[in-house]
């Protein structure tokens, strides 16, 4: 349908002084018999009231109702999930319909020249909505102050939302089942941890531009840091991998209120942070790590800079040069030795206690959906120099011994937002430890000559691998989603293991239900304090029986 539209189309005053033209088809496309289709739909007369027919109609995306006698709207109108237009102007409306606030996706709601003396505070949800006519109403001096206002529909439509209070005071969230997968298997000694995995939601990216579904004062850092703490805390996890944590919230607000909890912790900023100064790098976002101090001590920890590794194996590629080294991302790992206590000893004398060495590495990758080759290769600078520092790790722990440590007998943990999907590239190469060079992921760049110096010795020209038998604590079935926006809702963030470690369990998805019947379009929530669901897992590290001579090269006993 071709639509045309008088010049005074957003003018307040009454639009009988331009009429719509529409052509649904051409002549040649009836001749053609080609099959109509209509979108819009106008009605104009001296219509008082509607038959409700016209609400089964839930494909059009306008509808013009205006220069009509129409004393109230019918709460059905929300079933026109489509409408991007709806045009009321010049009725005798008096009052509209809550349910209004449904109709998400619209972008223009004209309302001039009625009898509307209030709004119903539900349209704070139409987010969408670019323009809005309101004058010629008898609304209150608060309302038309506002709407009069430079950007007055953005900051009405804000002003709304934020005074909704009805709708998220009440429906806490339910709490998310534990899935069991595994029991651990107690006929032999072994120790048993649990890991998250978790997104913050940095506070400089929780604007309303983005996220304009959620009311200001649900995301403002003050309020959303208190149900932060509290999903962190509230799971009492042993290892925490965060990312998009803020420079400065990190030194002034989770450390120490871990360390109160029992947890010390490391943090790397993004790479930008040493081009900048001290104030403005206090807003840089980066990873942290945090583990229970009765169970763990930190060995070492390390930084791994993608953009500074990019610069190092470039080798003439310009793809990685100008695609993959302007990408700040990073990738924090700390070497963990667990303390005694850690682990049941009853398959061992009372003198001795088995200590085990843990990598937990965390890191965020890139997020952009057309840089999948930069998500790919980041993640594989992670392997590599995590296999560095295993490799490191395993020979300083006992220097000058020619019982050198196996890096395989050492349990890793990898945590991310690794922003791709399950199909994607990145995932194929973690789960099965090789890649194609040729995968579509690579978007046929120029990289075939340098992605070799993050590949395994025994790898294939064709093909990238990495060292570790990875495996996915939460199998593809269990979470529809772990990043859950309006415009994107699906599994980014990932806890990967070492087959040293069982999966006993993983934190199961938020019920359904609870988001449509609560009409949550999308998080931050005033319920739900970041975009991203944080991921629980426990695992089991089994240790072994028998002679203390026999014990494998990751694991040393500690003499009391």
């Amino acid at each position: 349908m071709v639509l045309s539209m008088p010049k005074d189309k957003y003018d307040n005053s009454n639009t009988r002084n331009g009429r719509r033209s529409h052509k649904i088809m051409s002549a040649e496309d009836v001749a053609s018999g080609k099959k109509s289709h209509w979108p819009e739909l106008e009605i104009t007369g001296t219509i008082r009231n509607l038959s409700p027919q016209l609400w089964r109609m839930n494909h059009l995306t306008s509808l013009y109702l205006n220069d009509n006698h129409l004393t109230r709207l019918p709460p059905d109108v929300a079933k026109l999930t489509m409408l991007r237009c709806l045009d009321l102007s010049c009725n005798k409306l008096r009052s509209l319909p809550a349910e209004l606030g449904d109709l998400i996706n619209l972008r223009e709601l004209l309302l001039n020249n009625n009898m509307l003396r209030v709004l119903p505070y539900e349209l704070g949800r139409l987010f969408q909505l670019q323009i809005m006519g309101l004058n010629g109403n008898p609304l209150s001096h608060e309302i038309l102050s506002i709407y009069g206002e430079q950007n007055g529909t953005a900051k009405l439509l804000a002003y709304m939302l934020d005074n909704l209070a009805g709708t998220f005071t009440h429906n806490l969230p339910p709490q998310r089942p534990w899935i069991t997968l595994e029991q651990p298997n107690r006929s032999r000694p072994h120790a048993i941890f649990s890991v998250m995995c978790y997104n913050v939601l940095c506070d400089k990216y929780a604007t309303r531009q983005i996220y304009g579904y959620c009311p200001s004062w649900a995301l403002g850092w003050e309020y959303r840091k208190k149900g932060i703490l509290h999903e962190i805390l509230n799971f009492t996890a042993d290892i925490i991998s965060l990312q998009e944590v803020e420079t400065e919230q990190y030194h002034t607000f989770f450390l120490p209120e871990l360390r109160q909890h029992g947890y010390d912790g490391i943090f790397s900023p993004k790479s930008r942070a040493k081009t900048m100064g001290d104030t403005e790098k206090k807003y840089v976002d980066g990873c942290a790590i945090f583990f229970k101090t009765n169970k763990f001590q930190l060995v070492k920890e390390h930084l791994v800079e993608f953009n500074k590794m990019a610069m190092e194996n470039a080798e003439g590629s310009a793809d990685m040069l100008n695609r993959v080294m302007t990408k700040d991302n990073i990738g924090i790992a700390a070497l963990l030795e667990t303390k005694d206590g850690f682990a049941e000893t009853s398959a061992y004398p009372p003198e001795v206690n088995p200590r085990q060495l843990v990598l937990v590495a965390n890191a965020h990758m890139h997020w952009d959906p057309e840089f999948s080759d930069v998500k790919i290769i980041q993640t594989m600078m992670f392997m590599s120099a995590l296999k560095n520092i295993m490799e490191e790790a395993c020979h300083s722990f006992r220097p000058g011994s020619s019982n050198k440590m196996d890096i395989s007998n050492v349990p890793v943990i990898f945590c991310g937002d690794l922003n791709s999907l399950p199909d994607s590239g990145v995932v194929e190469y973690l789960a099965t430890g090789r890649i194609s060079t040729s995968h579509l992921d690579f978007k046929e760049l120029a990289y075939s000559e340098c992605l070799g110096n993050f590949s395994c010795a025994d790898h294939k020209p064709s093909e990238v691998t990495h060292s570790f038998k990875l495996k996915q604590a939460y199998e593809s079935d269990i979470l529809p989603h772990t990043n859950y926006t309006f415009d994107f809702k699906g599994v980014i963030d990932y806890i990967f293991h070492s087959e040293l470690l069982t999966c006993l369990g993983v934190l199961g998805p938020y019920d359904p239900h609870y988001f449509s019947e609560n009409k949550i379009i999308g998080c931050p929530h005033p319920h739900i304090p970041s975009d991203h669901i944080p991921l629980l897992s426990e695992f089991e590290l089994q240790l072994p029986y028998g002679p203390l001579n026999g014990l494998p090269n990751g694991l040393h006993i500690a003499r009391r």
